[in-house]
């Protein structure tokens, strides 16, 4: 009997309609190797605001994130719809799972003195890990071989691009930024323009799992600072502070996956254009939901005099990310498929726990309204079923 896990299989396209297809074990071995990197970008922005630096954090921030989302994003979408799970399908995977730990490695790096050399290498062997698989889809599914040419093709050029700007342009030069931004646009419009010749079969539900184990895996951040400011207030005197910080993380993080996890199905269509505003949109919760979690460990390093920032500044880091993060839900999701007065509830939930940190100390005015957000909505489409 032939052992699929030692030789080298065809790779057609998979069934979109197959029944009970969920994540494999190599997927979330892949989640965890994405989430160390995810973790690092999240810790390098937590001691940047910590030390007074938010504002050029932020930008390096998303940049790192960016880089571990997208590498994750299209092996997400190309495992849903080619996964063979033979040697060489695994042992590809497994070097892609080297480039997001060299971007771990690189992330604290980056922030610190705007090396990109890991990032830029570990991003670039994620991307460049993806292409033999699609041109072995390309030999195997005729049916879409010019799509699945495209996205090999739109990925070598769009390393290309990373590499050269590597090697030319210097991170401190004025044009950098814009330069990355237009590197993010070309990767971007690689997957809209290969999926308009013929949509891969990726898996509906499949992908809808995917993206909700990553949220899963984000919201970890958050209760992992729940859990440093336990230690943190029973180091050496009790500060009762601290255990507010720790029940307000413990409540936003409960609040944050019950809004992602509600009854409403995520991605209601197979449709090009839906699919892209969603698969893309996500970026926001997946950012900000990391984000929030970093917040938090600001507020421990603040309560525990490890900081240089106030306590208002401490708040802002988790109103303003758990803020995008329900705008992000919003966009994703309530806007596509409610209809009414709840289709606005995390929008006018989000705006409010943005600003309050303006008026005063309001880490559990924020936690109480994460909670009413949840109420609202399950109420209102209460009303509505």
């Amino acid at each position: 009997m032939t052992n699929k896990f030692t030789v080298i299989l065809p790779m057609p396209a998979r069934d979109p309609d197959e029944r009970h297809r969920a994540a494999t074990s190599l997927e979330l071995l892949f989640d965890l190797a994405s989430v160390i990197a995810i973790a690092a970008a999240a810790a390098s922005l937590h001691h940047a605001i910590a030390n007074g630096h938010a504002l050029e954090s932020i930008p390096r921030y998303l940049m790192a994130f960016f880089a571990v989302w997208w590498a994750w994003m299209n092996f997400a979408w190309f495992a849903s719809a080619y996964d063979n799970d033979d040697a060489l399908y695994r042992v590809l995977t497994m070097v892609m799972m080297g480039g997001a730990l060299l971007i771990a490695a690189g992330t604290p790096r980056f922030f610190d003195s705007l090396d990109i050399s890991l990032v830029v290498g570990g991003y670039v062997v994620m991307r460049l890990g993806l292409v033999p698989l699609w041109l072995r889809a390309a030999k195997h599914d005729t049916v879409r071989r010019p799509t699945t040419l495209r996205y090999a093709a739109g990925i070598v050029l769009a390393q290309a691009y990373w590499i050269g700007l590597f090697t030319l342009v210097s991170t401190g030069a004025t044009i950098f930024i814009p330069l990355v931004l237009l590197g993010f646009v070309i990767e971007l419009s690689v997957p809209a323009y290969a999926e308009r010749v013929s949509p891969t079969p990726w898996h509906r539900h499949h992908i809808i799992e995917r993206y909700g184990l990553l949220t899963i895996i984000v919201l970890g951040e958050v209760l992992l600072s729940a859990v440093l400011a336990l230690e943190a207030a029973w180091d050496g005197s009790f500060d009762i502070r601290l255990v507010h910080v720790a029940m307000s993380a413990l409540v936003i993080t409960f609040a944050m996956w019950w809004l992602y996890f509600s009854r409403e199905e995520h991605l209601q269509t197979n449709k090009l254009r839906h699919a892209l505003q969603w698969g893309y949109g996500h970026v926001i919760v997946f950012a900000s939901g990391a984000a929030v979690g970093a917040g938090f460990a600001v507020l421990v390093d603040v309560l525990t005099a490890h900081a240089h920032v106030t306590l208002q500044t401490g708040d802002f880091a988790v109103a303003i990310p758990l803020a995008c993060y329900m705008l992000g839900l919003w966009f994703v999701r309530d806007r596509l498929i409610l209809k009414g007065a709840v289709r606005w509830v995390l929008p006018c939930f989000a705006i409010p726990i943005a600003i309050l940190p303006f008026a005063f100390p309001s880490l559990e005015i924020i936690a109480a309204l994460a909670v009413a957000t949840v109420a609202t909505r399950a109420g209102l489409l209460r009303k509505l079923s």
